[in-house]
C-alpha cells in the first residue's frame, strides 16, 4: 500500500519543481535542506518519475557514504511506494544487491559508485546522480562528485547531478558544479540545549582511549535525561562501537531499552532501530555518527551528546593508519541536536561547558586532508590524472600525502615508474579494496591459494571484534566458525564470496603449507613495512623503522617475526602498539618484503658501538635489510680512509671534543685563548665548542677509529690555532699568563674560567702591595680571592688599595684571633709580604 498521506508531509516536495528548473537551466542543483525534510527519499522518487505527478520516467542514482544509510534509504522510499526493495526502488552495497527490471531508483554507497564509474565512464543506464549528505566530505565522495564532473564535461553532458548537503556550505558546492542553490524548509521543532559539562579532572581523548569517567557521566546524563523527559526515545552520541558497549553496561536497568546502532551491528538490529520502537516503550539509541544526518531514527524526543567523534589520521613516515577521537565540530554538534527537533520540541543535553563551544572548530575536517590517500592515488591514476591535478575537488590532496600514496602504489605494482596506472593496477582498483589488499589477494591467491587469501583479506579489510584476539590466524579460525547470529562473521562470509567471485579461477595451497603459515603470508603481503623482528623483551623493529609491541598477554609475544597487520601508536607512547598481527618465519618475511631488501656498505659512527660507559665509535661494514630490519652484519674489508675519517669527524660532532686527549696544560691554555678572543678578539682564535667543532675538519688529522681521536692531542691543536702569522702568538704569555709572581715571590696559577679572571693567593703574600695585578695589556684587573692562612676565602676584591684602606680592617679583625701565629700589621701596604708564620718572640 502506498503512503502518499506521508509523502506530500514531506517538506522537500514544495522545493521539487524549483530543483527540476535548475537541473533543466544548468543541469546541476545543490539541494540545501535540513535532515528529516525529504531530499534522501521523496526527491529522488520524484526525479524519477514516482509519484504519479505526470513527470517523466528518469532512472536515479542515489549515492551515501554509508551501507546503512544506504540499505535504509531504499526501504524507506520503497515503504512510501508499498513496495519491497528490489522493485521501483533497489540498493547494492559490498556484498548486498537488491535492483530487478523496474529499478528507476537504486541506493548505492559511494564506494560503489566509484567502482561503476571506473567499469564504464559514460555510467549508463543513470539520467541523474544525487549525492546525498555531501557536508560529510567523506573521500569516496569527494572523488566520485570529481569523476562524475568530468563525465559530465567531457562525456555525458546530459547527465544531472544533485549534491544535497544539510548544512551552510551550499556556496562551495555551487561554484564547484557550476549550479544553482535550492533551498528547502525544514519542519524541526524547537529543542532546548541543556550543557552537562563532566566533573574536572577527566583526561581529555587521546588515539582511541576515551576516560571511562566521561563515560560514566554520559550514562548518568543518559538516565537524567530518561526522568527529567516523560516522553520519546533517547538518542546518545558516542565515538565509536567500543563505548557504545561501555555505555550499555552502565545503563543495565534503565527505565528503557537500551539499543546500539553503529555500522558493524546486525541488519535486523538496524532495521529495528529504524523502525521505531512498539507504543509505550522508550528506547534509548546509543549511536555512533551514522544517526548525525543520514538516517532517521523515529521517536527521538531527547539527545545526548558525548562530544566526541573518530575521524583518520595518517603517519606516512611510519606507515601506521588509524582512527583518532577527537572534539565533535559545531556544525556536527548541531546536526546532532537536530534530532530532538524531527517530531516535536525536544531537549539535546550537551556533555561539555557552554564555555567551550566557541572553541570547537567550526567543521569536521575534509577526508581528504587526514585520510591515507593510497586508494584514492589509484583510483586518480585509474581515471587518468595520478597526481590528482584536475579534479575538481574543494579541496587539493596534500603533496606529502600523495606522494607517499604513489610510492606505495608502485611498490605494489599498480603504478609504473612513470605514475601511469599498470594492468595490474587496473585489476586492482576493480577489487574494491585498499590496493594493499588487493596486492595481498593477487599475490596470495598465488602463493598460499584462494580461499586462505580471500579469508584473510576479508579479515584484514574490516577488523574484527576485539574477541577475536590478536592472532589474525585465530582471528580467520574464529569468524570461519561463528554462528549464523554472529553480526561480523556473517558480514566475513560474505565478503569472502565476493572476493572468491572476483579472483575466478581457485587455486590450491603448496602441499604441506599450515593454516597459520597461510595467514601470515597474506598479511605479510599486505603491510611489508610492517614485517617486525623481536628485539629482545617484548619490542619488535619494523621494516619501516617503528618499533612495536604486543600486548602484555598476547601469545604472539615469542615469535621471532611477525606480520603487523593492524597497529597504532598512542599519544606519547616510544612504540608503536599491535593490536592483530600473525607470526611468520623470516623466508616470508623476505618475500613478502622483497621490494625493501637490500644490502649496502657502510661506514659510519654507531652509537650503539664502543663500551658501555663510552658508546660511540667507527664501524665499517656490509649490511643486509629488509629496511629498517638487519638481517646480517659484516665487516667491510679495506674500508676507505677518506670515509673512515668522515665517520670519526662524524662521532665527533655527535660527542663534541671530550672525544680528544686533554691534559691539564692543554685545558688551561683554552681558557686563557677563549679569554683572550672574548677580550681583545682577532687575530686571537675561538675555541668554543662550536668554534672547534666547526673547524674540525681542518684540524683534525687522518683518523680512523675512537681509539685514534683519543689519541689526539688537544694541546697540539690548540697551539696550531694560535696567531703565528701575525707574530702575535709570541705575546700569549705577556697578555695571558699562566702564573703572576706575587710579592711573595710564589708564582701563582691564574683561573681563566669565569668572566673575569680569578687569582687566589694567600692574603699575607700580598702585603706590600699596592696595586691589583692586571692581563690582557693592563685592560682587566685579576678578581683577588684572598685567602686565609688555611686556604679559605677570607675576601674578594679587584681593587687592591681600596680594600687595604676600608676592608682590611674588619678582616684583620677576625683572622687575627683566628690565627695568631701569623702576622696581622695594621698596614699591609707597608709590610712585608710573607707565606710563613710570625717570628717566636716578634711583636704581632
Amino acid at each position: 500500500m502506498r503512503h502518499d498521506d506521508q509523502l506530500q508531509q514531506l517538506p522537500i516536495a514544495e522545493a521539487v519543481p524549483r530543483v527540476r528548473e535548475a537541473l533543466a537551466e544548468c543541469g546541476a542543483a545543490v539541494v540545501h535542506a535540513p535532515p528529516g525534510t525529504g531530499k534522501t527519499t521523496l526527491l529522488p522518487l520524484a526525479l524519477a518519475g514516482l509519484l504519479q505527478d505526470g513527470a517523466p520516467s528518469r532512472t536515479v542514482l542515489v549515492a551515501e557514504p554509508r551501507r546503512m544509510a544506504a540499505r535504509s534509504a531504499a526501504r524507506r522510499m520503497a515503504w512510501l511506494l508499498g513496495e519491497q526493495p528490489g522493485g521501483s526502488v533497489g540498493f547494492t552495497v559490498r556484498g548486498e544487491r537488491r535492483v530487478g527490471p523496474r529499478t528507476r531508483v537504486e541506493v548505492v554507497t559511494t564506494g560503489v559508485l566509484l567502482q561503476r564509474l571506473q567499469r564504464d565512464q559514460e555510467l549508463p543506464g543513470a539520467d541523474t546522480v544525487l549525492m546525498d549528505e555531501c557536508h560529510e566530505r567523506h573521500l569516496d565522495a569527494d572523488t566520485a562528485l570529481a569523476f562524475l564532473l568530468d563525465v559530465r564535461e567531457t562525456l555525458r553532458p546530459d547527465l544531472h547531478l544533485i549534491a544535497a548537503s544539510a548544512t551552510q556550505d551550499s556556496a562551495a558546492w555551487a561554484r564547484l558544479l557550476s549550479a544553482r542553490v535550492v533551498h528547502g524548509r525544514g519542519t524541526s521543532h524547537p529543542v532546548e540545549v541543556r550543557y552537562a559539562p563532566p566533573p574536572a579532572g577527566l583526561r581529555p581523548p587521546h588515539g582511541m582511549r576515551v576516560d571511562p569517567g566521561l563515560l560514566r557521566h554520559v550514562a548518568a546524563t543518559v538516565r537524567q535525561a530518561l526522568a527529567d523527559e516523560p516522553e520519546g526515545d533517547v538518542l546518545c552520541f558516542l565515538p565509536g562501537a567500543g563505548e557504545i558497549a561501555r555505555v550499555a553496561d552502565l545503563l543495565s536497568g534503565a527505565a528503557a531499552r537500551v539499543l546500539p546502532l553503529h555500522g558493524r551491528a546486525p541488519a535486523r538490529l538496524q532495521d529495528e532501530v529504524l523502525g521505531g520502537g512498539t507504543r509505550g516503550e522508550r528506547r534509548v539509541i546509543l549511536s555512533t555518527a551514522v544517526a548525525e544526518s543520514s538516517l532517521t531514527v523515529p521517536g527521538v524526543r531527547v539527545v545526548v551528546d558525548a562530544g566526541l567523534a573518530r575521524e583518520p589520521r595518517t603517519d606516512h613516515a611510519r606507515g601506521l593508519g588509524s582512527l583518532t577521537t577527537v572534539r565533535v565540530s559545531r556544525a556536527a554538534a548541531e546536526q546532532r541536536r537536530g534530532r530532538a527537533g524531527r517530531e516535536a520540541p525536544g531537549v539535546a543535553y550537551a556533555c561539555w561547558a557552554e564555555a567551550e563551544e566557541a572553541g570547537r572548530p567550526r567543521d569536521p575536517s575534509p577526508g581528504i586532508a587526514v585520510a591515507d590517500l593510497t586508494a584514492f592515488a589509484l583510483q586518480a591514476a585509474c581515471w587518468g590524472d595520478p597526481r590528482a591535478e584536475r579534479l575538481a575537488l574543494l579541496d587539493a590532496p596534500p603533496e606529502g600525502a600523495m606522494a607517499a600514496a604513489r610510492r606505495t602504489l608502485r611498490t605494489v605494482g599498480a603504478l609504473d615508474e612513470r605514475d601511469r596506472v599498470t594492468r595490474r593496477g587496473q585489476r586492482m582498483a576493480g577489487l574494491g579494496v585498499h590496493p594493499r589488499l588487493a596486492r595481498a589477494l593477487l599475490d596470495g591467491a598465488a602463493a598460499v591459494g584462494s580461499e586462505a587469501a580471500c579469508e584473510t583479506v576479508a579479515l584484514l579489510g574490516e577488523e574484527p571484534p576485539r574477541a577475536y584476539g590478536d592472532d589474525a590466524a585465530e582471528a580467520v579460525r574464529r569468524a570461519r566458525a561463528a554462528p549464523r547470529e554472529d553480526p561480523y562473521g556473517t558480514r566475513w562470509a560474505a565478503e569472502v564470496r565476493r572476493l572468491r567471485s572476483l579472483l575466478g579461477a581457485r587455486t590450491a595451497p603448496p602441499e604441506g603449507l599450515t593454516r597459520e603459515q597461510a595467514v601470515g603470508t597474506v598479511v605479510a603481503l599486505a603491510q611489508p613495512e610492517r614485517v617486525a623482528r623481536a628485539q629482545g623483551g617484548s619490542a619488535y623493529l619494523m621494516a619501516g623503522g617503528t618499533r612495536a609491541e604486543p600486548a602484555a598477554d598476547s601469545a604472539l609475544r615469542g615469535a621471532r617475526w611477525l606480520a603487523v597487520a593492524v597497529a597504532d601508536r598512542p599519544v606519547g607512547a616510544a612504540s608503536a602498539r599491535v593490536r592483530m598481527a600473525a607470526a611468520i618465519d623470516e623466508a616470508t618475511a623476505r618475500a613478502a618484503a622483497g621490494a625493501l631488501h637490500g644490502v649496502r656498505e657502510e661506514v659510519c659512527w654507531d652509537p650503539e658501538q664502543g663500551p658501555q660507559d663510552a658508546p660511540g665509535d667507527v664501524v665499517a661494514r656490509q649490511v643486509e635489510s629488509l629496511g629498517a630490519v638487519r638481517l646480517s652484519v659484516r665487516p667491510l674489508p679495506d674500508p676507505p680512509p677518506g670515509a673512515l675519517r668522515e665517520a670519526a669527524l662524524q662521532g665527533l660532532r655527535q660527542h663534541g671534543t671530550d672525544l680528544l686527549r686533554w691534559s691539564r696544560s692543554a685545558a688551561a691554555l683554552r681558557q686563557r685563548l677563549a679569554f683572550l678572543y672574548r677580550t681583545l678578539g682577532a687575530p686571537w682564535p675561538d675555541v668554543s665548542e662550536e668554534a672547534l667543532l666547526e673547524q674540525a675538519e681542518g684540524w683534525l688529522g687522518q683518523v680512523r677509529s675512537r681509539a685514534d681521536l683519543a689519541r689526539v692531542e688537544a694541546g697540539e691543536v690548540l697551539s696550531g690555532m694560535l696567531p703565528w702569522a701575525s707574530g702575535a702568538a709570541a705575546r700569549l704569555e705577556e697578555l695571558a699568563p699562566e702564573r703572576v709572581e706575587v710579592p711573595s715571590g710564589a708564582r701563582i696559577r691564574v683561573d681563566y674560567t669565569p668572566e673575569q679572571p680569578v687569582l687566589a693567593v694567600k692574603l699575607q703574600e700580598m702585603f706590600g702591595a699596592l696595586e691589583t695585578p692586571r692581563v690582557a695589556d693592563g685592560r682587566v684587573p685579576l678578581l683577588l680571592h684572598l685567602l686565609s692562612p688555611a686556604g679559605r676565602p677570607a675576601a674578594v676584591t679587584a681593587d687592591l688599595a681600596s680594600f687595604w684602606a676600608e676592608g682590611y680592617r674588619g678582616v684583620r679583625a677576625e683572622l687575627r684571633g683566628r690565627y695568631p701565629k701569623h702576622p696581622w700589621p695594621e698596614d699591609p701596604a707597608a709590610a712585608e709580604p710573607t707565606g710563613r708564620t710570625k717570628a717566636r718572640g716578634r711583636p704581632g
